[in-house]
């Protein structure tokens, strides 16, 4: 319900336009992702349309499902309505969740991996029945093709069974089926990286030069403290149960491996949230600690507590979901300024404060964007068009122009950033050069003339100023260097 007040406004992500593009482009990997989003996008295209809405109809519906596992992980641990209340509604309301289920990105697929195999595992571990060992080797393997995070929580959960009394439960030869199971699902993403030179490690050197290193370990303890706002003390409460509670005794590994992927994670440098899908296990936890806690207090002082530790999250709404159309957005990211309390969400990657948090201000001005470089397209005569090529500088604009196409009556748009590389044409032929990126003016030396056809004016926009150029008479260095880059990307 909260996704769908916040789906009428604002715009498609930058992320979310990428990974749009892959539905036309189905394969075993991606230079970014592992491919199970990519059929995530086909199917909705498939059965909802391309619209803003479209696109975050599954996100919507797995995060549902999140909230639904953590409900039957509390019944598992014995837990009766209040710990279920608990549990779910502090994860509903609790900051991590509302602003990492909502937009078409993997983590929220991620996370519920991550989830129903820890529902899975406790399932085996109440019952010893097999059949659950088989379908939590599916979960993994699905895991691995939804993101590659699922490797170390996979082991992170073996690890902590292995140090606890349930490590018995590992030593069958259903285990080996399973991990069996699981290799075979993930071995057509592991063939595709070794025919495209494992461009997975490409992507995760460069993400860790670029962003990782610069995470503070300080920075990401603090942040796991703060990003599920109130629901802390209930998550909390559960990892302390979890380790200390006797009622709990057999699920003290999760406890475990909560602890080594925390610590893997803060070794690897990893953003906060590579660590949510943990969570729900701990909510699980906590609802059905603090049933057992207040299971003598009269219901007004239950309803009370319950109340104080979900409601005071609804504080972070607006920051999070875009529930209100753009002008009460603003108003509201005004009121807060004047405190000084959200000065941290609105500072982005270049230090400096903005309206907007960087991830609204990347939903606007992608459709002016494609707009104007139809108006450039247009500007050219019918000849002219068949002798013209599209070209972008980075996924988002890439993304942009693609999802606009058929819209705005496009050519296919061609990049040389992220996973556009992989189907971008071995060789370039072409008199006229559409030409959308920040500085498009450095190919000038390129061509024989250049005129700029406009620019991205949306003040909100992360975009603002890409500019769009109409480029003639290309030059062969222009050739030379296009050969030179697609054959070295192809390569990483």
């Amino acid at each position: 319900m909260l996704n769908l007040f916040a789906m009428p406004h604002f715009g498609f992500h930058r992320d979310e336009l990428l990974h749009l593009v892959l539905a036309d482009h189905l394969d075993w990997g991606y230079k970014e992702v592992p491919p199970f989003i990519a059929v995530l996008a086909f199917l909705t295209k498939t059965l909802f349309g391309t619209s803003v809405f479209a696109a975050r109809v599954f996100s919507t519906l797995f995060g549902a499902l999140i909230i639904w596992l953590t409900g039957k992980m509390v019944v598992e641990f014995g837990g009766r309505k209040f710990a279920i209340s608990i549990a779910c509604l502090s994860m509903i309301f609790a900051p991590a969740f509302m602003a990492s289920q909502y937009l078409f990105q993997p983590v929220v697929f991620d996370q519920f991996w991550w989830v129903i195999s820890v529902w899975l595992l406790v399932k085996y571990v109440n019952s010893k029945q097999p059949k659950y060992l088989y379908w939590l080797s599916i979960a993994v393997g699905l895991g691995m093709l939804t993101k590659y995070s699922m490797a170390f929580f996979a082991f992170s959960l073996l690890a902590g069974l292995l140090i606890s009394k349930q490590r018995k439960l590992l030593f069958n030869k259903h285990i080996l089926i399973a991990v069996g199971i699981a290799i075979v699902i993930f071995l057509p993403n592991v063939i595709w990286q070794v025919i495209h030179h494992f461009p997975v490690l490409t992507h995760m050197r460069e993400l860790k030069e670029q962003q990782l290193d610069y995470v503070d370990p300080t920075d990401f303890y603090k942040q796991q403290l703060l990003v599920n706002g109130m629901g802390l003390f209930i998550w909390l409460t559960g990892f302390v149960y979890l380790i200390f509670s006797f009622r709990l005794r057999n699920y003290q590994f999760l406890a475990f491996a909560y602890i080594f992927v925390f610590a893997f994670l803060v070794v690897m440098h990893g953003k906060a949230y590579y660590l949510f899908g943990a969570y729900p296990m701990l909510f699980a936890a906590g609802g059905f600690a603090l049933e057992q806690l207040l299971r003598t207090a009269r219901p007004f002082v239950r309803t009370s507590i319950a109340t104080l530790l979900i409601m005071p999250n609804l504080i972070f709404l607006p920051l999070l979901l875009p529930v209100f159309p753009i002008g009460p957005t603003l108003g509201w990211f005004r009121s807060v300024d004047r405190l000084g309390f959200f000065d941290f969400a609105v500072t982005w990657e270049d230090q400096k404060k903005h309206p907007l948090t960087q991830d609204y201000a990347d939903m606007f001005g992608w459709e002016e964007m494609a707009q104007k470089a139809a108006q450039a397209y247009h500007s050219l005569t019918p000849e002219q068009q068949k002798e013209t090529i599209l070209f972008a500088g980075n996924y988002g604009e890439a993304g942009a122009l693609h999802q606009f196409k058929d819209k705005y009556k496009l050519p296919q748009v061609i990049s040389l950033n992220s996973s556009f590389t992989l189907w971008a044409p071995d060789t370039l032929k072409f008199k006229y050069f559409i030409y959308v990126d920040e500085e498009g003016d450095e190919l000038e030396k390129a061509f024989g003339s250049m005129q700029k056809m406009g620019e991205v004016t949306d003040s909100l926009a992360r975009e603002k100023g890409t500019q769009i150029y109409l480029y003639t008479d290309p030059k062969p260095v222009l050739f030379e260097r296009y050969n030179k880059e697609l054959a070295k990307k192809r390569l990483q």
